[in-house]
This record gives structure tokens, sequence and C-alpha cells, in this order.
């Protein structure tokens, strides 16, 4: 990812790994640092300070980290004055990992230091050995007014709730980035209309368990309400929702408001009751159905993932057909499906000790993803003939004469252009579907 981001004639590179609220946070790190007279690299080799934005979701994420972090060194060899850090989730939950198996990092930051980037730096120039470490919590910090040094594109990222009160068993979340707690509608608006004035047609608001928001009583249905009034905006979506806070109310207003892409990224984790029980989540498989299907009621042909975890602790092989059986009932257009990752100081690592074998998981996860993959193939070749609108990102990676973007139900499509014509980013256009794969549609674009 390009660089974010020091001083008059310092200059700062941000590489991110995780999901898109990671992302979001680098570039509000590249904001907070712009607004007080940092430059941006275009690339590590003119870099006066490099931060690595974490993720601590799953032990392997962490240590691609270590790995970079090895790389990385040779900077600091050729320029000792080089300032290297790390931030985001991996910083706040392995500070002490990170100091040990990397002492020449300069700085650890954990999600609630940000706002202190500039002077936390500036501490880093005048230590000369030790490392400067921020990790404290803030339950009030939700880094309301800040500027975010947004990267050019149709479509943009709003953190709209920080932290996450849920506590599943398996997750670390929770101790890394916080209790839940809102961004007031004012500042999320502002964003969405800083955004569209820049030329964004898209929206994707952010959040642990993002339809859990609340601020001073206004709940996710009416923020997604607000967030629709903004002239600009042509699409909103969000990510991710938790199951038992999926009311009908927030059904009833993705129905009925047309700005808001009917596609829906719901996390089930396992189609076993004990399994779900033993990870507290809060539902049972029934509920999750019943849910599915007063979605599905309510917006007939709505695109619809998940994420999955296998190899939980305790999962049988019988717990694991009923998570493929819940897969071929529900019938997602596509999944993330991940082997188990215990992660120190949750519940599930502290009370539930690892009884499935590292081969057994990668079994069953080779497994899913051939029963999954076959499904989305069967929903993508199901299109073929349809035409739908596609928000336009560009030309296409593979063919610079073709371009890309995705529909409404998120799905990547590339197409052809109509001879003679030629397209902008942003643009929404008509494409004719005649052919696909499991993860991308082709086709030929159309006059409506």
């Amino acid at each position: 990812m390009p660089s974010l981001g020091l001083r008059p004639g310092k200059r700062v590179f941000i590489e991110t790994y995780g999901c898109q609220m990671n992302l979001a946070d680098s570039e509000l790190m590249g904001g907070i640092l712009s607004t007080r007279g940092y430059g941006a690299a275009s690339s590590l080799e003119e870099a006066d300070v490099i931060l690595i934005n974490t993720c601590a979701v799953r032990e392997r994420a962490e240590e691609r980290v270590f790995g970079r972090l090895s790389y990385l060194l040779r900077y600091k060899h050729e320029r000792p004055e080089i300032v290297l850090g790390v931030t985001g989730c991996m910083a706040e939950r392995m500070r002490e990992d990170i100091i040990t198996r990397a002492p020449y990092v300069d700085l650890v930051i954990g999600p609630d230091a940000y706002r202190r980037l500039p002077e936390l730096l500036e501490k880093c120039q005048l230590e000369e050995s030790d490392p400067v470490i921020d990790v404290r919590l803030d339950k009030e910090e939700t880094y309301e007014g800040l500027v975010h040094a947004r990267q050019a594109g149709v479509g943009g990222w709003i953190t709209v709730q920080r932290g996450c009160d849920k506590f599943c068993s398996f997750c670390i979340v929770p101790f890394v980035r916080g209790r839940e707690r809102g961004v007031s509608p004012g500042d999320i608006l502002r964003q969405c209309q800083e955004l569209a004035e820049r030329g964004f047609k898209e929206v994707t608001l952010l959040g642990q368990t993002v339809n859990s928001y609340k601020h001073e009583g206004l709940d996710f249905s009416d923020l997604l309400l607000e967030v629709a009034k903004v002239d600009g905006l042509e699409r909103i979506r969000f990510t991710s929702p938790y199951p038992i806070d999926f009311t009908p109310k927030l059904i009833e207003t993705m129905a009925t408001t047309d700005k808001i892409c009917k596609y829906l990224h719901l996390p089930v984790q396992s189609g076993s009751d004990a399994v779900l029980e033993r990870m507290r989540r809060g539902y049972t498989v029934a509920q999750y159905h019943a849910l599915v299907e007063q979605i599905r009621e309510a917006m007939p042909g709505i695109a619809m993932s998940t994420d999955v975890i296998v190899g939980f602790p305790g999962e049988s092989e019988e717990d694991y057909e009923q998570t493929l059986a819940l897969l071929q009932s529900v019938r997602y257009d596509f999944a993330y499906l991940f082997k188990y990752s215990e992660r120190e100081g949750t519940h599930a690592a502290r009370k539930l000790p690892e009884d499935v074998l590292e081969d057994e998981k990668g079994r069953r996860l080779r497994h899913l993803i051939e029963v999954q993959e076959a499904i989305s193939q069967e929903i993508f070749t199901g299109l073929i003939g349809q035409t739908y609108q596609v928000l336009v990102e560009g030309p296409s990676k593979r063919d610079q004469a073709q371009y890309c973007g995705r529909t409404d139900a998120f799905k990547m499509t590339v197409f052809d252009l109509i001879e003679g014509m030629e397209l902008a980013p942003g643009q929404l256009v008509d494409v004719r579907i005649t052919d696909a794969t499991s993860h991308t549609l082709r086709g030929q674009m159309v006059i409506a």
C-alpha cells in the first residue's frame, strides 16, 4: 500500500496488514501526520519513517509481520536514523514479543494512540536506545474531527464504531481494541460529505459488530438513513454485522433504501450448536437460519457471504458435517473460511484446549473450500445472460483494454467496452454477463 503520511523534509511509508478497519486506521494515521506537516513517501527507499499497521486476529498474519520486520531491518542498516514502528492490534497484543524478537523496532503503539503519533515519533528521535511504547486503551477515543488521508478511488471506508463488547471465546479484538463506542453521527456524515465532494461514489461503514452501533438514541438503521441522504454517494455498504443484533428495523431499512447495497456479509462461524455455544456466539443454527430467511424474504436475490472457522476446540466430525450442511443449505455467494488459530488471552485459549489435529483442520478446511467453490461457481454461472449495473473502478489489471468494477451484489465484473466509448472511475454502467468463474463475472457493456 502507498505511504501516507513527518515534518517538512521527513517522509513516512505506512504498510497495512489485515482488514478494512486497518486500512481505515492507516488513512487516519496518514491524515494525523499530514496535518502536522509530515510528507509522504512513495517507496520504502525514500522513507524516513516506516510504520507497519498490523492485525492480531490470526497467528499467520502476525508471523508475516515478523518476517516483514526482518526484511525491513536492511533499511535501518543502510540508514540507522530511520524510525521503524509497529502499530495496531498486534502492537497492542504482543508489545513485549515485538521488542524481544525485533529489538531494532523504535516505536510500538496500539489502536488508541494514533492521535499522539506525531509526538511519539518526535520522542523516537530523542531516545537512542529504548523503543517508544504506547498501548493504552482509551474507552472514549473515537478520533472524532480528524482528517483522513484517503487513497484515491471510487469507494471509501468510514469507521463508525470502535471496539467490541461481544467477547466471543476465540476472539482477541475486545482485548486489543477495547469496548464498543460509536462515532457521533455528525462526524460520520462530515466524512461522508468529504468523500462525496472528492468524487467517491461508494462508502462502506465499518465496525467490529457494526449493526450494534448506538449513539445518543440513534441506532444503526437511523445512521444508514442519514448517510443515504448525502448527495453524490450512490452506494452504501457495511461490515461486519453481528447476527443477534440484526433487527427487523434494519432489514426493512435495507430493503426500502435504494442506495443500500443488496449484499450482506453475515458471519456464522460454525454450523454446530455445540460449537457455537463454546464460541459464545449467542445464537443457535436455527436462529441464524431464521434470520437468513427473514432477510431473503424482504430482499429476494440478496447476495450473502460469511465467515467460518473449522477445527475449533471440541469440534467433532459430526460438528464439522453440520457446518458443511449449513453452507449447502444457505448457499452463500462466497465465504471466508479459516482454520482455528488460538489467541493468547481469550477464553478459548484459557479454558478450551486444542484437540483437533492440524492435519485434520487442514483436511476439513480444504473440503469446505471445495464445497463452497462449487456453490459459488453455480451461483455466478447462473447470472450469465443477466444485465447488472457496475460501478467502474478502472482498467482491468490483466487486460488494459477491458474495464472492471463491482455490481451492487459486490461481485467483481470484468467487461468489454462498447466500441468507441471511454469510461472513467466512478461511472455506473450496465453490463450483460457472458461468462463467469467462481469469483468473477465477465461481460459486455450495453446501453440501457
